[in-house]
């Protein structure tokens, strides 16, 4: 892990920020987005570097239950590979557990596999998906 990041939770994190970080690795950001999800989150955990730049974050939602969803995973791709992403998504986990929540759900494409279930421990169960917009 590298020594230059620091982790923070429920920091503040702009829009402005999210939306540079998802162009940066090529996603498809949207100005307001992070306005209207942040209401809805248990809580976040963002990775910066020593100048407080943002390198990475993740969201974590909830049903206000037993229920948390790890969403939005994000790390710039000049820092990627460098276990900032298995930092953020453990101490997201250890925020749900805090929460009193049972479960943690994850979805994912099929390419970031080997991320969450082997370096973030999570284990692959049967689950269904409607697409609700035309691909």
């Amino acid at each position: 892990m590298p020594d230059d990041i620091s982790y923070r939770w429920r920091a503040p994190v702009t829009d402005a920020e999210l939306f540079d970080l998802t162009a940066s690795h090529g996603g498809h950001p949207q100005r307001g987005w992070w306005d209207r999800i942040r209401p809805h989150s248990l809580s976040w955990v963002s990775a910066h570097l020593g100048d407080g730049e943002l390198v990475g974050f993740v969201n974590l939602a909830w049903d206000g239950g037993d229920h948390a969803f790890v969403l939005d995973t994000k790390v710039r791709p000049d820092h990627q590979r460098r276990g900032i992403g298995t930092q953020l998504v453990a101490r997201a986990t250890d925020a749900a557990r805090e929460a009193g929540c049972e479960w943690l759900h994850v979805d994912f494409e099929e390419h970031l596999r080997t991320f969450y279930l082997d370096a973030c421990g999570f284990r692959p169960t049967a689950a269904g998906l409607i697409p609700l917009r035309p691909a």
